[in-house]
């Protein structure tokens, strides 16, 4: 399908499912029922989106919802789902990437024949690469910034619900450096907030992670949430680069794609980001979108690293979802633009095999809060025990064979769970 951009959909309506993808087609390009005045066959063949494949689907695939408009005289409409793949000319999107997102999802999930519409995924032409340089860093930079190689980022959270200032929170981090972690990250609730502004919090910090670099020769990455308007980010990066930072992070669905586009051009720093929000856009399987879809975009505004959730997680996502999405992350895009995917909520150690095993790689940033804060050994011990548990994934040893040879591995299974 030369110059065309191609989406797949999911689908539920209780229309006839040729009559319904007719009207997916129109309301995105060419208009559903007015013609204007000059607007000639030619022009709707050249400028239209069309329907490229409609494939009917089992009526047990997903659960009905109320909510489409059946046809008039139906008292008791048959709901159908079928998978719609749709093309639209590049000719209408250009190389915007926020037209492209507009354009595949956009008016449709207010039409009145579904009761559930999902997009599955997108396949982007080559031309936007010329534009849309991806991640600066991603899996390589990462790596090479944080001197990690041979194995995941280790990594924690730190929580603004406490109210830390910016000299308690530099105390915390002296103890996460301390510890041996490889990745430290301000939550996506902490920002430039009144108990800890950004500029102070980046100084304290920093000073910090600069003095253990010295004495060690590690400089621990910290990725700094400068989320905001447009010219406090740009002021925050230049901050964090000025105190000689690893590594912004963005709340990407809160500053939205132009904005992290714009970043990506003016960083000269990872961007760290964060999917705060995304339940809301697929945690119900008959709406919103795949993962798979929305990775593709934030990859192309040059986010270095996403947010996949994790295995056994404390949220809805199953655990195929989660490594969907990982996978999703280091697929080549125009040849490159792999991002590295990160693990979090509800981790420690007992997922490290599974999450390899699933995976395949180590190239991946691995996120525990209470998996190292709340280990019994302290901080230290609960980051030797998610090192030591990727150690025997990587090395194929049973977890609980690992853990009777390492103390804190052993302490790690006793005190969050059985394997």
């Amino acid at each position: 399908m030369t110059n065309r951009i191609v989406a797949r959909y999911w689908i539920e309506t209780a229309h006839p499912l040729e009559k319904a993808a007719a009207v997916m087609a129109g309301e995105q390009s060419a208009g559903t029922f007015v013609r204007v005045p000059g607007e000639t066959p030619e022009l709707v063949e050249r400028h239209g989106a069309r329907v490229e494949t409609i494939t009917e689907l089992s009526a047990s695939d997903t659960p009905s919802l109320p909510g489409s408009k059946p046809p008039k005289g139906t008292l008791q409409p048959h709901y159908r789902r079928a998978e719609v793949v749709l093309s639209f000319p590049f000719e209408n999107v250009g190389t915007s990437l926020t037209t492209l997102y507009t354009t595949v999802s956009g008016n449709l999930y207010e039409l009145g024949q579904f009761s559930g519409l999902r997009l599955l995924d997108v396949d982007i032409p080559e031309e936007f690469a010329a534009v849309y340089p991806g991640p600066a860093f991603g899996i390589d930079g990462t790596r090479r910034l944080s001197g990690v190689y041979d194995r995941p980022l280790i990594g924690t959270i730190i929580k603004p619900s406490v109210g830390f200032s910016p000299e308690q929170t530099a105390e915390v981090v002296k103890t996460l450096c301390e510890a041996g972690l490889d990745f430290i990250k301000d939550d996506e609730l902490q920002t430039n907030s009144p108990h800890s502004p950004l500029k102070d919090r980046v100084a304290t910090v920093m000073r910090v992670i600069r003095e253990y670099a010295e004495k060690t020769g590690k400089k621990v990455m910290y990725a700094f949430n400068i989320s905001g308007d447009i010219d406090d980010m740009l002021r925050g990066h230049d901050l964090v680069l000025a105190h000689e930072g690893t590594c912004v992070m963005l709340n990407l669905l809160s500053v939205g794609l132009a904005a992290v586009s714009h970043m990506r051009r003016h960083a000269a720093l990872p961007i760290h980001g964060h999917r705060a929000g995304w339940g809301a856009l697929t945690r119900h399987p008959a709406l919103g979108m795949d993962y798979s879809a929305a990775q593709k975009l934030f990859r192309l505004a040059g986010a270095d690293h996403l947010h996949v959730n994790g295995l056994r997680n404390k949220f809805c996502e199953s655990d195929e979802s989660v490594m969907a999405s990982a996978r999703a992350c280091t697929a080549p895009l125009f040849g490159g633009y792999q991002a590295m995917p990160v693990f979090s909520s509800g981790q420690w150690a007992g997922q490290a095999p599974d999450t390899f095993s699933a995976l395949g790689h180590t190239d991946l940033i691995y996120l525990a809060g209470g998996g190292i804060m709340a280990h019994p050994g302290g901080i230290a011990a609960g980051c030797a025990s998610i090192k030591q548990a990727w150690a025997a994934a990587m090395q194929g040893i049973p977890l609980d064979h690992y853990a009777a040879m390492h103390t804190e591995l052993k302490q790690a299974i006793e005190m969050y769970g059985t394997l």
